[in-house]
């Protein structure tokens, strides 16, 4: 009997939908006319290395001393991404502590928005 290679098993993103939006939820969001923010919490060395067209970049270090920048936002959606979704569920939190009413981190941050939705965006 020949062996065969195992097959390589899909990973799956998932997402709890209180707190976090999948890319491709993402995507729909920004292909529609409703007003989005969407908000990249790296830090600026990562932003230079690639990023999401039309996103805002704020670093977690620095979201809460800015905070006044993004008071347009408060009753409207924002979608928070990092790297790969744990310092964008940080500042998802503390957006929501400070009155923000539609805000999700995006599951799997801009790794899986580069695998799964735009291969052109590089994030190293």
């Amino acid at each position: 009997m020949p062996m065969t290679a195992p097959r390589k098993e899909k990973k799956v993103l998932k997402a709890d939908p209180e707190w976090e939006l999948l890319p491709h939820q993402v995507h729909q969001l920004r292909q529609s006319a409703q007003p989005l923010l969407l908000l990249d919490v790296r830090h600026e060395v990562e932003w230079e290395l690639g990023k999401i067209d039309g996103a805002m970049l704020i670093p977690l270090d620095n979201l809460a001393q800015r905070l006044e920048e993004l008071l347009h936002w408060r009753r409207k959606r924002v979608v928070v991404y990092c790297r790969s979704g744990v310092r964008s569920l940080r500042a998802t939190e503390l957006l929501r502590e400070n009155g923000f009413e539609m805000v999700h981190s995006m599951a799997g941050g801009i790794l899986a928005w580069g695998t799964l939705i735009d291969p052109s965006v590089a994030w190293w």
